[in-house]
This record gives C-alpha cells, sequence and structure tokens, in this order.
C-alpha cells in the first residue's frame, strides 16, 4: 500500500473502522494466495463477491475456490491495500475503481473494485507476462493486414471478455517486430508490456501516468507518434480526438464493446449529441480504415477460439456512413474481399470445417443465420 493512512481514512469512511485496525500486509497475503491459486489453475479472472466463497474463471467457467463465503468488509480488506492512490481516491468518490497489481515472481493483475447491491465486490483479471503474435491467436490471416496500414482509424469490436486486448496487442507487437514508428499506446490499466524492438513504445496508464484518456490523448498528439493506440474508446471526447488524429494522418488502434461491424460504427455516431452527428458521421467516413468484430466460443477439447467478422473501408462503405445507412455495412463485406474483408459466417464455416467447434454453437452466434447455413450448404457440395 503506498499510503496506510488514506487506507485507514478510507476505511472509516465506508464505515469499516474496525477493520482498519488490521495487517493490511495480512489481507494483502490473503488476496496474493488467491491470486497464486488462480495463476497455477490457468484461470484469467478472480471473482469476489458478498455471500458467495472465492471464486476462479477456468476455461470460460466459474467455480468456488472454497467453501466459506466472503462479505463485503472481508473484500475491501483484501482488495483496497493493492490499489494505487489513484484507484483508492475513485473509489472514495465513485466507489467503482481500476487499478493494476504486480506481484513479485507471479504476475501482473488488473482489478475492478466496485458495488453491488450496496457491498463489496471486485474482479480481478490475471495479465499475461508475454505478448501474443497474431498467429498464436487463431485469427483468420487477414488480420494481419491491419498492422499493414500506413494510417486512419482501426476499431476492434466485441463482448466483454472476446479477446480484444489481446488482439490489440498482436497488432502492435506485429508492427513491432516489422516497422520502426514511435507508438504510443493509453491503457487503463496497462496490460501487456511491449519491449521496444524495432519500434519505439511508450504506454501510458491512466490514473499512474495522465489523469483521463482525453487528456492522455491529447498530449499522445504532441509527442510525434506514429501509431497511437487507445486501449478502449469510453466517452465522445476520446473519440472525438482518435477521430481527429487518425485523418490528421495517424494510425489509431481502439477497441469498443459492440456486436457486429454495424454497431461498432453506430456507438460511435451515437455518442455524440444529435446535433453533431451528421458531422461526425462526414468525419469518421473519412478517417475510418478497418472495422474488426470478434467473439470467444467454445471449442470441443474445451479451449475456446475466436470467430471474427473484418470490413476493410472502401468508397462503398464511406458513402453509406455518410448517409446513416449503417445496415448497408454488411453488404459491402463480399465486395471488399480482395482488400481483405470476410464475414463472421465465413469465419463460423472454417471453424466448423476444422473441427474445432460444434455446429449448433456456431449456429446461436451467427449474425445472419441463413447466410451460416447457405455456406455451409456449399462447403458441403464441395466436400
Amino acid at each position: 500500500m503506498e499510503n496506510p493512512e488514506e487506507l485507514n481514512q478510507l476505511a472509516k469512511e465506508l464505515g469499516e473502522g474496525d477493520r482498519a485496525e488490521t495487517s493490511d500486509a495480512a489481507a494483502t497475503e490473503r488476496l496474493d494466495q488467491w491470486l497464486k491459486t488462480l495463476v497455477e489453475e490457468g484461470g484469467s479472472d478472480l471473482l469476489l463477491i458478498e455471500n458467495v466463497p472465492p471464486c476462479l474463471r477456468v476455461q470460460g467457467e466459474v467455480r468456488k475456490l472454497e467453501p466459506i463465503s466472503l462479505d463485503g468488509p472481508e473484500i475491501e480488506a483484501a482488495v483496497l491495500p493493492a490499489l494505487s492512490q489513484h484507484a483508492l481516491r475513485l473509489y472514495r468518490e465513485t466507489l467503482i475503481a481500476d487499478s493494476s497489481y504486480r506481484i513479485a515472481g507471479l504476475g501482473r493483475f488488473r482489478i475492478n473494485l466496485h458495488r453491488e447491491r450496496g457491498r463489496a465486490a471486485a474482479a480481478i483479471r490475471a495479465l499475461p507476462t508475454s505478448v501474443p503474435k497474431l498467429e498464436e491467436l487463431h485469427l483468420p490471416p487477414a488480420v494481419a493486414n491491419l498492422a499493414h496500414l500506413p494510417r486512419g482509424l482501426v476499431l476492434i469490436g466485441g463482448p466483454a471478455g472476446s479477446g480484444k486486448s489481446t488482439t490489440l496487442s498482436a497488432l502492435i507487437h506485429e508492427i513491432n517486430l516489422r516497422e520502426a514508428r514511435h507508438i504510443v499506446t493509453i491503457e487503463d490499466p496497462i496490460e501487456y508490456e511491449h519491449k521496444h524492438l524495432r519500434s519505439v513504445i511508450e504506454q501510458v496508464e491512466i490514473g499512474t501516468d495522465a489523469p483521463d484518456f482525453p487528456t492522455a490523448l491529447r498530449a499522445a498528439l504532441r509527442q510525434a507518434p506514429d501509431v497511437i493506440v487507445v486501449g478502449e474508446m469510453r466517452d465522445a471526447e476520446t473519440m472525438r480526438i482518435a477521430v481527429v488524429a487518425a485523418e490528421t494522418g495517424h494510425l489509431v488502434l481502439s477497441t469498443l464493446h459492440t456486436t457486429d461491424v454495424a454497431s461498432t460504427v453506430a456507438r460511435i455516431i451515437d455518442s455524440f449529441p444529435v446535433e453533431r452527428q451528421n458531422a461526425v458521421r462526414q468525419e469518421l467516413a473519412m478517417a475510418l480504415a478497418a472495422v474488426l468484430t470478434q467473439i470467444l466460443l467454445p471449442t470441443k477439447n474445451g479451449g475456446r477460439m475466436p470467430a471474427a467478422e473484418l470490413l476493410m473501408l472502401g468508397y462503398g462503405a464511406r458513402h453509406h456512413i455518410r448517409k446513416n445507412n449503417l445496415h448497408y455495412l454488411h453488404q459491402e463485406i463480399p465486395l471488399t474481399k480482395k482488400k481483405g474483408s470476410f464475414t463472421l459466417e465465413e469465419s463460423l464455416v472454417k471453424l466448423i470445417r476444422n473441427g474445432d467447434i460444434e455446429r449448433e454453437d456456431a449456429q446461436l452466434c451467427a449474425i445472419h443465420p441463413d447466410d451460416l447455413n447457405i455456406l455451409l450448404k456449399s462447403a458441403a457440395a464441395y466436400s
């Protein structure tokens, strides 16, 4: 804990003054032990929720770590000492905070401390120790095209836990291996720690190096970057600056919580006031270079495998964005196949044919199930 006095004061304000008298070291040791088990079990998340024992997420499934349930004060006692001072202040003000946490010899973790039903809860994710290569992610090969773009805005969409941040980091690593560029990443918190290879990489962590995404992004534009990476676009101001950066010749990569190409573009536009949306459509149509969306599906062998959809922007897609005809964007994917575009259904068919996933799982997550059935029949006819 960077400031024990601040922790004790926070504990008193939250009505847990008695707990503040306990040992920070003992509480942290309990958290560290849970996280050690998480790493040993190959899990992705530790979940701490009142009236439930500590839980691990392993291969997508949640399982209880021990029989005894936790209460809110226990959760705060274990997690508060691991927060940065910035996150501690944020939790005091908003009752929600994100922070990174490092355990020597074990790894790094992303902590989200929040409240549910008036009680403390936490979700803690194990952060990878090495940056993945694109080929290790089992994404369609055309995704590598995104690392070759010289400029423009690249958006990676998908639900929570779909591997967006991993794909983003793999693309950064691909650029870092191949090109001598200046890359600035803005993250909350930093998930993958990149080494300087051919490129020079600065990694800015919100709360430690900058107060918020818009401030960090404005500063990045004055740092002569070639590539700007925004871990997640959460507000209209960050989106506005990112679009401007892409328009002025930078390659900008970011993620959004969306489901398909059309909803990813709509998410940007709908974040602005109605009177600004027409102008945003014009700007986005010029700045946007590609939209990738992805999901993770259970595999037959108990793991998970990504299925994805990619639209490389062409004249037709830009026209549809300007005219707010976003429902036509899906039709542009087959028209730009030579540029690398592919549909989610094409990705799903390849996974089925390779024996990676069950057909039923593919049909459940297909955005255009009729297209999936047509492709499967066509594949069967030629097999």
